[in-house]
């Protein structure tokens, strides 16, 4: 296997839980749903919709959005988690966002409030680089810093690039952040319209990955902040490798062949030094509609060993958007720092692979698949911290 991996050193989290990472640990760990019931977010607008937002919460001074304040304070949970366990900031310390959407609610006070009548500050704090710049500010770093967007594989392709950076030795540190405070009403509609956003019932019954009678997803919201380095004494994970591919199909549907996602798959873990046989752990995308769920366990079955086992975290935190493989990626490492894999239950008779509920974690590697809409393929190999 490769030497050349790199740790996930410390772990900053905002969702639908709660400002914290153990905010959401608590949550995935006993089995709780993060969606609650949210006045006017229905398809009429007038109806009540199961959405996982974050609270309103944070620091006044981070900004005048959740988006800002969510972004900071994980980002900033993540660096005093790393430094609590031995890290230490190099020299050129980088910064990858992972965003797609980016601050809705000031676009939509920009537009709808305020018709784009705002100072020249409040202006300039709508613009994706600015987040970033702000950030890189406080903590005085000096690598290079940019954002990334490549739908709900975002998370993924910040990881993926992080480790990139280092391997080249571009920076001796990454703080990668995944923000998605995106589950305004109308975009909820619009991925109703879709079909593939459940409004009308209870998370575990609406969304049910890899299971009969799964519907589609509940929209959810995080802000995931990760330190990765190569540096650290007393990492949480390893990442091992990764890639990613495009199926060049349609702006919305899975290629029913697959190809690509196999191949993602394969030279994932061909990157990473490793062998399908040392998989233990499909961590899915899993979004509990038929075409994801349909490709993933294909591919699953068709590659990877027996034991195998595969789950999902989205009927319990919601679909996150630019923040999902982040904050799945988040539960694979705080499950190997407390022994236990927070599987949601299941609910209808499932897959032969799919994990019912925490589970104490087995020997071997855990692969991370993120299928972005649009094409965008993703997975990264992450190991325990020894």
């Amino acid at each position: 296997m490769t030497d050349q991996h790199c740790g996930l050193n410390g772990i900053g989290a905002v969702t639908g839980y709660g400002w914290g990472r153990e905010s959401l640990w608590n949550g995935l760990a006993t089995g709780q749903v993060a969606a609650q019931l949210a006045e006017g977010h229905g398809p009429d607008r007038d109806e009540a919709a199961w959405v996982a937002t974050v609270p309103e919460g944070g620091d006044e001074l981070d900004g005048p959005s959740r988006f800002a304040r969510a972004m900071r304070a994980a980002g900033r949970e993540a660096i005093l988690d790393a430094e609590s366990r031995g890290w230490e900031p190099g020299r050129r310390v980088g910064l990858l966002h992972a965003a797609v959407l980016g601050d809705v609610d000031l676009w939509r006070d920009f537009y709808g409030v305020r018709d784009a009548d705002v100072s020249v500050r409040d202006y300039l704090a709508l613009m994706p680089s600015t987040p970033v710049s702000t950030f890189m500010q406080e903590f005085g770093f000096h690598g290079p810093a940019m954002n990334i967007s490549t739908t709900c594989a975002s998370g993924n392709a910040g990881l993926i690039t992080a480790k990139a950076w280092l391997d080249a030795g571009v920076v001796d540190d990454v703080i990668l952040l995944a923000t998605d405070l995106s589950s305004a009403p109308e975009t909820v509609l619009h991925f109703n319209r879709l079909g593939v956003a459940v409004t009308d019932t209870e998370p575990l019954q609406a969304c049910r990955p890899f299971q009969e009678g799964s519907r589609g997803f509940i929209m959810g919201e995080a802000s995931i902040g990760m330190v990765l380095s190569k540096r650290s004494p007393n990492p949480y994970l390893r990442v091992l490798g990764g890639a990613m591919s495009h199926d060049a199909h349609h702006v919305t549907s899975v290629d029913p062949g697959a190809t690509e996602l196999r191949r993602c798959f394969s030279d994932a873990l061909s990157n990473a030094g490793a062998e399908l046989s040392q998989v233990r752990y499909l961590n899915s995308h899993g979004p509990g509609t038929q075409q994801c769920d349909r490709a993933e366990a294909a591919v699953a079955d068709e590659m990877l060993p027996p034991e195998a086992e595969l789950y999902s975290v989205k009927p319990l935190v919601g679909h996150c958007m630019a923040a999902a493989s982040a904050v799945e990626i988040t539960a694979t490492a705080l499950g190997y720092d407390r022994g236990l894999i927070p599987a949601p239950p299941q609910a209808a008779p499932a897959h032969p692979r799919l994990l019912n509920g925490p589970t104490t974690p087995a020997d071997g590697l855990t692969l991370k698949s993120s299928l972005g809409m649009g094409g965008h393929n993703s997975a990264v190999v992450l190991a325990p911290p020894a």
